[in-house]
């Protein structure tokens, strides 16, 4: 038989790690974060990107801010704006390290810790490979994970 003490204390670990859980989840939303000069230096990205492939703006902050979901026109979009940030290999791969030089400096530990589990992308193109990192990257660190 359990003993009270041994059911308040599993009871204690499990409120424990539901709320080192949720804290992970809420995202990170406020006047320095996500950088607002990064989102205004984006902003043409962005636009020329949604132009380029049709992609919603629904479907962009829902990725970014809500779940994960399969969107052709949201993958190509991500590789439209790797591509026009000029962070990509000769051969169209992804450019880690030209990533991370083109964040701001307060952004570099959140993103290493955030791209150390996401170093070999996969997919079948371009566009599936790109969807494959920034689903790595959202669900290694969903706190701080933005998409523009």
């Amino acid at each position: 038989m359990y003993s009270i003490k041994s059911i308040l204390g599993t009871l204690l670990w499990f409120g424990f790690l539901t709320t080192v859980i949720w804290a992970q989840k809420e995202l990170r939303r406020d006047e320095t974060y996500p950088p607002p000069e990064l989102l205004k230096a984006l902003r043409p990205v962005h636009d020329s990107c949604v132009s380029k492939t049709g992609v919603t703006e629904e479907a962009i902050k829902e990725f970014s801010d809500g779940d994960v979901h399969e969107d052709e026109l949201l993958k190509c979009y991500m590789y439209c704006v790797f591509e026009e940030t000029d962070v990509l290999h000769e051969d169209g791969e992804v450019h880690l390290e030209k990533i991370l030089d083109s964040l701001p400096q307060s952004m570099h530990d959140i993103a290493l810790h955030m791209g150390k589990k996401c170093l070999y992308p996969k997919g079948d193109n371009k566009c599936e490979r790109a969807f494959w990192l920034h689903r790595c990257w959202k669900e290694s660190d969903p706190k701080h994970y933005f998409l523009i």
